[in-house]
């Protein structure tokens, strides 16, 4: 009878997450956070015939896939997809409405911080910290309920990729600068870098990478899943250029300096370099409090907008980066133990197929020159109104900004300069709806058009009117912009991400029922038994758990 009572409390222990006769609570040594920056759901499932078993296929075939996960807010862009994923909250909470936004009447970027100094460079990419961010990380949770024993880092080449994932506390963010071509961080985390740190940087890996020039990994006449290599679809990568491979990045590097590197899939391998370098300089997953490491993969953004979703640079990027995973996969395996570590897989937002390659067959589809109506609806507001002045300040993340301050010193309403924005707007082709952002709850919008548009309406941050573009259309700087491709809008294709997690606890499967962005902060959470992070709005999603 004793064994058996014995043998019931270990199965409640397990069931619970706690360790039988030490009460201790059970957690991975590490946790792995990775985005992939503007990766579309199907890239799984196109590219997989050339994915490595070690990659992307170990991912899908070890891991539990949720096929159907999708962003919760707009606008779809990188700094919001990072935070979302990280706390589980939409940019009405965290405070993230774009890659730049208003605050306090002034546009901002989202991780500028004048108060503090680069660390590792004097360049202005320096100077930047979280301190926009108004909400907890999944890594901020982790380091409150370890008493702060967890270590935790971001690394990426963007960064707002880094910086926001990784939070408010942790012990190092990492990103690329492109005048010095090193890893850099702010006084924000620390007051020098860590010699670990330096020595990477010593090596020069973006130059030699960038030495190489970009072919094709494999003979280019493989390339099935793309367009031929030279369309209008895509931008050149330099002036007067074609947009081709082979890429002659050591000449473009010569003359343009590190940042070449970022529509490279180097850019990506470099990164992998460094978060491998973390990982075993500051020996993560070797303590006795579980640590974190945020990586986000930045170049397959940068290659998505220059070429588009189906040229062959970004196929190659892909069936790269499947290798780099693999590499890494194998790394954490040798350094933590298989099983050791709890991991996750996502992306921060999609992309749209490039519009000129949807005309081309026949699907309704097209660009928005965003400075034209900038232009028309500012000339349309003063002659109606008799201004001297422009109302509109601008229009950024598909959305109307006015001046405020001159509109109210001029003594003018408004709410009449709205209404007469959105009656005015309603006659463009390229948008669907047009809607008061302080009353979109009344707007006579599709119920989950609706409700993203509210999640992502900061009304300290956000704009005055909310633009919904038709389906397939993006914004473009001007009439000749044909090539690559946007994001930003709430249609699935640039709203559908991937979501696969794999490693400590983690059975192997797939759901297709709903899930959304926010859902991984909680569940990632729950696994760990640690709070959720304290804007978070998520879910835990069951299927992983259980």
């Amino acid at each position: 009878m004793k064994k058996l009572i014995i043998a019931f409390l270990a199965f409640l222990c397990a069931g619970t997450g706690l360790k039988a006769q030490t009460n201790e609570v059970s957690r991975p040594k590490l946790v792995v956070g990775i985005v992939v920056d503007q990766m579309r759901w199907d890239y799984l499932y196109r590219f997989y015939p050339r994915f490595t078993e070690g990659g992307f296929k170990r991912l899908m075939n070890e891991g539990f896939s949720c096929d159907n996960t999708m962003l919760d807010y707009i606008p779809t862009v990188t700094a919001i997809g990072h935070s979302s994923v990280y706390t589980g909250s939409v940019p009405s909470i965290h405070g993230i409405a774009g890659n730049n936004f208003y605050k306090d009447g002034k546009e901002v970027y989202c991780t500028d911080d004048a108060e503090v100094t680069g660390v590792g460079s004097d360049s202005p990419a320096g100077k930047m910290s979280p301190r926009n961010l108004l909400v907890t990380t999944i890594g901020d949770e982790l380091k409150l309920a370890t008493n702060f024993r967890s270590k935790v880092i971001g690394v990426a080449l963007k960064d707002r990729a880094s910086i926001l994932p990784a939070g408010h506390t942790p012990d190092a963010a990492y990103w690329f600068d492109d005048a010095t071509g090193k890893f850099i961080s702010s006084s924000y985390y620390m007051k020098t870098l860590p010699e670990w740190v330096n020595e990477f940087n010593r090596q020069d890996l973006a130059k030699k990478m960038l030495e190489q020039n970009w072919n094709t990994l494999y003979p280019i006449e493989t390339y099935a899943e793309s367009t031929a290599d030279d369309t209008p679809f895509e931008i050149p990568s330099e002036k007067s250029g074609k947009p081709t491979l082979p890429m002659k990045t050591a000449q473009m590097f010569k003359k343009s300096g590190y940042g070449v590197i970022r529509i490279t899939p180097y850019g990506n391998t470099l990164t992998m370099e460094m978060a491998k370098a973390a990982l075993k300089e500051e020996k993560l997953g070797q303590g006795n409090a579980t640590d974190m490491l945020t990586v986000s993969f930045s170049s397959t953004d940068y290659v998505g907008h220059q070429f588009g979703t189906y040229a062959v640079e970004t196929e190659d990027t892909y069936l790269r980066l499947d290798k780099d995973l693999a590499d890494f996969f194998r790394t954490l395996d040798e350094t933590v133990g298989k099983g050791n570590y709890l991991l996750f897989l996502t992306a921060d937002h999609a992309a749209a197929h490039n519009f000129t390659f949807m005309k081309a067959h026949q699907i309704p589809a097209d660009g928005w020159v965003c400075p034209e109506t900038k232009k028309v609806l500012n000339d349309h507001l003063q002659k109606s109104f008799k201004t001297d002045f422009q109302p509109v300040r601008n229009i950024l993340n598909y959305q109307v900004f006015f001046d405020k301050e001159k509109i109210a010193s001029a003594g003018l309403d408004l709410q009449k300069i709205k209404d007469a924005s959105i009656s005015f707007l309603k006659n463009f082709k390229e948008f669907a709806y047009v809607a008061d952002m302080e009353n979109l709850s009344e707007a006579t919008l599709p119920a989950i058009v609706r409700e993203r548009a509210i999640n992502g309406y900061n009304r300290l941050r956000s704009g005055d009117i909310q633009l919904i573009m038709q389906p397939g259309y993006y914004e473009i700087g001007s009439p000749s912009e044909t090539g690559g491709t946007q994001h930003g809008v709430w249609n699935p294709y640039d709203a559908h991400i991937p979501l696969i997690f794999m490693g400590w606890n983690i059975q192997p499967g797939n759901t297709m029922r709903p899930v959304h962005m926010t859902d991984i902060a909680p569940t990632i959470c729950a696994l760990l038994r640690i709070q959720m992070p304290n804007g978070c709005i998520g879910n835990a999603i069951t299927d992983v758990i259980e």
